[in-house]
This record gives structure tokens, sequence and C-alpha cells, in this order.
């Protein structure tokens, strides 16, 4: 179903500075009148993506005009507390391998349900009722928090709990990669798309020293891999489009 344009919403974007959060930072910029941006500093071994953020937010509205005046305030939290709970690949220097439970040793447990619950607690502060993450239940490793009936769950729970009426939206969570890719040129054209190539980051041992077709990255990781992959099809269907 077609988002439509809704200028009286406000949205908060869980902005990493990565390739799936930057699509998302443009599409809620595309149908919302006023939109803000929350990152978190968790410790992640990939915090190459952190120091990707500003950059994206201001090239973004550089290509589209329109969305300038959209888009508003950004917040940095440190939620350190995360790797306290105990290590997984993405904050301690360990291989990624996959569990006992079946689960990669990439999950990191409850991240996302506190992202959420602290977006939740600043969208009370800010006067914001949509929540935007780019979780997917289509292209993903089996987290558990990147369910649409957890996310659906969330939204139940959050607006409950401060006592207004907030929606999740997360609009990745039907689309593989190369719908991803695609999703990013039909809200931005091709410049968007490069700019989505070049300047964010996904791969999680934090290699930027080479530019592959894909993006950056080591090209070996679970999420270099799901992009490259991505971009492959995507490519694909555009040739044979």
């Amino acid at each position: 179903m077609t988002t439509p344009w809704q200028p009286h919403r406000r949205a908060l974007v869980l902005f990493s500075g990565g390739q799936d959060s930057t699509t998302c930072l443009a599409w809620a910029l595309a149908h919302f009148g006023h939109v803000e941006t929350m990152g978190f500093d968790y410790g992640q071994r990939h915090r190459a993506e952190l120091d990707c953020r500003a950059t994206l937010r201001r090239s973004m509205i550089a290509q589209q005009a329109a969305w300038a005046p959209r888009l508003g305030d950004d917040h940095l939290l440190n939620v350190d507390v995360l790797g306290q709970l105990g290590a997984s690949a993405m904050t301690d220097e360990v291989a990624i391998a996959m569990q006992a439970d079946g689960l990669p040793n990439t999950f990191v447990p409850g991240r996302n349900l506190l992202f959420f619950t602290l977006a939740a607690a600043l969208a009370y502060r800010r006067g914001l009722d949509v929540l935007v993450g780019g979780m997917s239940q289509t292209d993903y490793s089996g987290y558990p928090d990147c369910r649409d009936n957890t996310l659906k769950a969330l939204q139940v729970a959050l607006s409950l709990g401060v006592d207004r009426p907030l929606t999740l939206e997360t609009p990745l969570m039907w689309l593989d990669k190369a719908d991803t890719w695609e999703l990013a040129r039909q809200l931005g054209g091709d410049a968007l798309a490069e700019l989505v190539r070049t300047q964010t980051h996904t791969c999680y041992l934090n290699q930027r020293d080479t530019l592959h077709a894909w993006g950056y990255g080591c090209g070996q990781c679970p999420a270099c891999t799901l992009r490259a992959q991505g971009h492959r099809q995507w490519m694909a269907r555009q040739h044979h489009a």
C-alpha cells in the first residue's frame, strides 16, 4: 500500500548511517512534513557508519531541495549499556558465527527494542508521532526483533506507555535488498542511489578502504554479502527491464 504525503505528521528516523536507514530517511522525507533523526553509539565495531551520518544528511538535502525544510534536528545517544549485557560479534573482536540457538552472534538481544523505546521517549519530548526503522523480515539474519509481529506489538506497547498514539513505520519490511536499492532510486533518482553506494556504511568489520560496485566494505561479512548480492540483482533487473 502506497503511503500518502502527510505534511501534518512528524517523524523520527532511526538513522545509523547504513544503507537501510538512509533509504528510510529518504522515504520519511518524501512522506512527512517534519523529520528528525536519531543515532546510537553502542560500541559497535562498524563505527564508520556513525561518521557517515552528518555527510549523508547534508548531501541528501543538497540533492533534493524540497527535503531541506523538512529535515530537522539530529540526536545521537550513547547506549554502551548494550555491550555491558554481554559480548556479540557486533561489539567485540570475535569471529562471526552461528550460535547454538540458531541465531548469528551478530544478534544484539534487545537492541531494536531499546532503540525504539528511546525513540518513543524522545518523540514524546519533541512532539513526534511516527517512528521509522529499517528492519526487514525479507532479507535478514533471523533477528527476532526485526520481525513484523514484534514491531507491531511494540507499537501498541509504546503508544500505551507514553499515552500517545505512535506509528512504527518499517518501509523495508517486505523488501529484499534489491528492492531497497530500487526504492532509493525511486525516491531520489540515480543521484541518491549513488550516494547510498558511496557514502553509506554497512560492513560489520568496519572496512572502508575499497570501493566495490556495491559500496565500501570487506566483501566477506554477512552485511557485505547481502548488500553485494542485492546490488547485483538490482542491476540485473534494470538490465532486463
